[in-house]
């Protein structure tokens, strides 16, 4: 499975978050969330990016370590996310930028794509 998210980040950007999720239980306020395979949490002010998993309700622990911080106010980017055997590979502009060894074991469960934050998308394949 490979994902594509392209867009353009915001002047003055602040965050902006990708989850690959499992879909959400229930409706309205009987509503429980997925379980989150994987959670891309990007914050300008730190140049960090974090990446986490949420398994029955309970995140873990975070992982930090970047190469490099590809994301540049007011500039496009395109990131892939690919899920492999053992890992979701991500990389942005062609760049491997850090890998997440999957938390979650069903993989098939992962139907969910959303991104937001201060971005404006352009293409999602």
């Amino acid at each position: 499975m490979r994902l594509v998210v392209m867009g353009i980040v915001h002047k003055r950007p602040k965050s902006m978050v990708v989850l690959v999720a499992c879909q959400s239980k229930g409706e309205g306020e009987e509503e429980i969330e997925g379980d989150v395979g994987l959670e891309l949490k990007v914050n300008f002010s730190e140049k960090a990016v974090l990446r986490n998993a949420r398994l029955s309700g309970q995140w873990g622990a975070s992982e930090t370590a970047l190469s490099f911080f590809p994301f540049a106010p007011g500039e496009p980017f395109k990131m892939e996310i690919v899920c492999e055997h053992q890992q979701f590979r991500i990389l942005v502009d062609g760049q491997p930028l850090c890998g997440f060894t999957h938390r979650l074991t069903q993989l098939a469960s992962l139907t969910a794509l959303r991104v937001h934050g201060d971005l404006q998308l352009t293409k999602v394949a």
